[in-house]
């Protein structure tokens, strides 16, 4: 016997509910930001490596663990895309789109990092991004975290927490991180290994630890919020008016550094408690040096990614995710000389009707276990022709889900009668 060929470890089919989830996750979020003024940008899912070396920061677990990294056939370095933003700036820099410009710009796709598979963290996983660019004010940082928060209240996700802070300027970061890596260096004994290695390569990273053990040691950290240059500070204090004035609410997090190098000033996460150690559906912040640092002119830029698997978890968890190709009526088809007229009506219905979903029955089968088929469908009615309705040209209307009679109607007044029982 052949022996069967399974997934890579950690590349997931995904099918069933999770891929109704998956199409209602990203098209109801693709329809927002369009209500929002932003434009789709398709990107590729291999760039080159010294992208992610340069923006991602080559210290970072990122660059060090996770990537997946290959030669090509000229000898030339490529990765496989482990997140959206550095490719979106690369874009935008390579086609003159970014530099004295307003760009608000929305993607999704596949990401990939070599990291151990477990709930809510796969090593292809999906993500959807919005970036902005030619903005460096407040009111588009609130912007992006009310978008987000729009997006909770459409799928009726309640149970996020939304967590902020400010990294400040780069020369507030430099001055802090100088206080931060005292302060730590006096507790060498009580640094895991990781955060050993992080103490001179990127000490801010520290603060973010799960460990518990170090729990104690970071909250008597140094605070970065004690250390913001004053733009900086008064930037923080009118994103969190604005947040006030439209009732949504925050925790303002001192630790939350997010585990990329390129942020500055606002970083924000959604967080949820149901996924265990994977809380963070959604994160961002703003990087206003990235564009100059892949090579183009400076230029503000802030922006967030969402997890696909995560959310999606979370809306089946919640029984939130609409059946989406759910068919309204269901076309049996019985008789020696059914099938070829029948294709013709299920087509006239979806031309003039396409509010409504029409599935007709393929395969043949009995009257009985056809109407088995329409009703384990979903759908609301059968169209039902057999040689006598062809003949007559008529159709026989059976409701499915409701007690009223099966009707006879014309072939000509068929997609009037179905408008009126399913309107728009």
């Amino acid at each position: 016997m052949v022996q069967k060929i399974s997934a890579v470890r950690g590349m997931n089919d995904i099918h069933g509910e999770g891929a109704d989830a998956f199409d209602y996750l990203v098209h109801t979020a693709e329809t927002t930001f369009k209500q929002y003024g932003y434009r789709s940008i398709r990107l590729p899912i291999v760039e080159k490596t010294e992208l992610f070396c340069r923006s991602i920061g080559e210290v970072t677990d990122i660059v060090e663990k996770e990537m997946y990294t290959f030669s090509d056939r000229n000898d030339e370095s490529l990765t496989l895309r482990p997140e959206g933003t550095a490719g979106c700036v690369r874009a935008v820099v390579q086609n003159g789109l970014a530099y004295n410009q307003i760009q608000k710009l929305f993607y999704t796709g596949p990401m990939f990092r070599y990291e151990r598979p477990q709930k809510g963290r796969y090593r292809q996983f999906h993500q959807v991004g919005v970036e902005v660019f030619g903005l460096a004010t407040p009111d588009v940082d609130a912007e992006l975290i009310v978008l987000t928060a729009r997006l909770w209240e459409k799928f009726g996700l309640d149970n996020l927490e939304l967590q902020i802070n400010s990294l400040g300027s780069q020369a507030a970061r430099v001055a802090y991180r100088e206080k931060l890596v005292a302060y730590l260096s006096d507790y060498k004994d009580q640094l895991d290994e990781d955060s050993l290695r992080r103490l001179a390569s990127n000490p801010l990273r520290i603060l973010d630890t799960k460990n518990p053990a170090m729990k104690e040691l970071v909250e008597g950290a140094p605070k970065l919020m004690d250390h913001l240059d004053a733009e900086s500070a008064e930037h923080f204090e009118q994103l969190k008016a604005h947040l006030d004035d439209l009732g949504i609410e925050y925790v303002i997090n001192p630790n939350l550094v997010r585990g990329l190098d390129y942020y500055n000033r606002t970083v924000f996460e959604w967080i949820t408690t149901e996924l265990g150690a994977q809380g963070t559906v959604c994160a961002g912040g703003r990087y206003d040096g990235l564009v100059e640092q892949i090579g183009g002119k400076a230029t503000p830029a802030v922006g967030f990614a969402m997890g696909i698997e995560r959310l999606t978890a979370l809306l089946m968890d919640h029984n939130k995710v609409p059946v989406l190709a759910q068919p309204d009526v269901y076309v049996v088809l019985v008789g020696d000389n059914v099938q070829r007229p029948g294709f013709v009506i299920a087509e006239m219905v979806r031309e003039a009707l396409p509010h409504i979903n029409v599935q007709m029955n393929c395969g043949g089968g009995s009257f009985k276990s056809q109407f088995k088929k329409a009703d384990r469908s979903g759908a609301r009615y059968a169209l039902v022709l057999g040689d006598q309705e062809v003949s007559d040209k008529v159709v026989a209307i059976k409701p499915l889900r409701e007690t009223s009679e099966q009707v006879l109607v014309s072939w000509d007044d068929l997609t009037e009668h179905l408008a009126q029982l399913m309107p728009v």
